[in-house]
């Protein structure tokens, strides 16, 4: 049988393996940082007569400029950005990718902090761009000093933050991002997957994107719009960046259903995200628990936690799963992360680990 040993791989890619979580059948799947609430049934109707509407025309392309997609993200996310801004892909791993094809390559470094979200780096050897990984402070917070030494140290061409950062959940200040953006000419990416779920009054790096052109904002549609199997990302910028990534996309990358069923999400913009509150309180809820447990979870800014105090993560895995519940081993010594799941969800799996032990000390 042939392997990857015995086809001509580029060789920057020999000894890699593909991105992926288990996908694993159990009664409660907290493992890939998904909504798991399901979109209000009155508004999956319109989705679907949306869709209905868009099948009767997949015959031609799609509009391959997304015109209406790009008006209707612009008009959520606000902030005075106009289509002009918006650039949209399959998932916000397609507009990272974009991002990397346009600006890094051979010859050039993408920095991250580790440890951050595993893509950055496979995004990275996908593209034959260098990766760098740069460290973190206690708990995994990143302050401006830190940030801004790895950036002057490194000089790499493109920089992901990661905010709030996964697989941590431990915010990132404004102070932090602004800090790094003045400490290169390069491409500075703050992506913000799970920016919905912060708590009030957090203020966006959108806010900082006046008069800074190389400052690129990520968002998702698969978080707090419970939209993962839609499979859309997107970013905002200064047009010269959208300008760019029209360069290296795939023609029509974006199809008809996907930009169909986007638009009539987001005109439910506010039966979509009426979830986010329960998450929150949830997320709350896990952070509290297992801190009374024994467990040292850090503070989150996202839909999930990541907890310490794990004296054997993957016994603990193997025995959460064995109760039909699936968590995430990152990898981190002593640590598991669990999502933030409905009220029955949560209570389950927190049920499930207080019946476990040992903790570590």
């Amino acid at each position: 049988m042939t392997s990857l040993d015995d086809l001509p791989l580029r060789d920057n890619l020999r000894g890699h393996i593909p991105y992926g979580a288990p996908q694993l059948h159990v009664p409660v799947a907290l493992n890939v940082n998904e909504n798991t609430h399901p979109i209000p049934p009155a508004v999956a109707a319109d989705i679907a007569a949306a869709l209905a509407t868009a099948i009767l025309t997949v015959n031609r392309y799609p509009d391959r400029e997304f015109t209406q997609l790009r008006d209707d993200l612009a008009g959520y996310l606000g902030h005075g950005l106009t289509r002009d801004n918006i650039w949209a892909a399959n998932g916000s791993n397609e507009v990272l990718q974009q991002v990397l094809q346009a600006f890094g390559g051979p010859g050039r470094s993408l920095l991250g902090f580790a440890p951050t979200y595993s893509m950055y780096s496979i995004l990275a050897s996908g593209t034959d761009t260098r990766w760098i990984p740069g460290g973190r402070d206690a708990a995994y917070e990143l302050t401006p000093a830190t940030a801004a030494r790895w950036v002057r140290e490194t000089s790499p061409d493109i920089v992901f933050l990661c905010s709030p950062n996964n697989p941590t959940g431990t915010p990132l200040s404004l102070e932090t991002i602004a800090a790094v953006y003045d400490a290169t000419p390069g491409i500075v990416v703050v992506d913000e997957a799970y920016a919905e779920f912060a708590p009030d009054g957090t203020e966006s790096a959108l806010t900082l994107l006046p008069g800074r052109e190389r400052l690129l904002v990520s968002r998702t549609m698969s978080k707090a719009f419970a939209f993962a199997g839609v499979r859309l990302g997107y970013l905002a910028a200064d047009p010269a960046v959208t300008d760019a990534l029209r360069l290296v996309r795939l023609p029509y990358h974006l199809s008809a259903l996907t930009q169909a069923a986007a638009v009539a999400a987001l005109a439910h913009t506010g039966e979509m995200l009426a979830m986010v509150d329960d998450i929150r309180v949830q997320r709350d809820r896990l952070v509290r628990e297992l801190t009374g447990l024994g467990y040292r979870p850090l503070r989150s800014g996202s839909n999930f936690v990541l907890f310490g105090g794990v004296a054997d993560p993957h016994a603990t895995f193997e025995a959460l799963l064995a109760d039909g519940i699936l968590i995430r081993d990152v990898g981190i010594p002593g640590h598991l992360r669990v999502s933030a799941g409905t009220e029955a969800e949560t209570s389950a799996f927190l049920t499930a680990i207080a019946r476990l032990a040992p903790i570590a000390e």
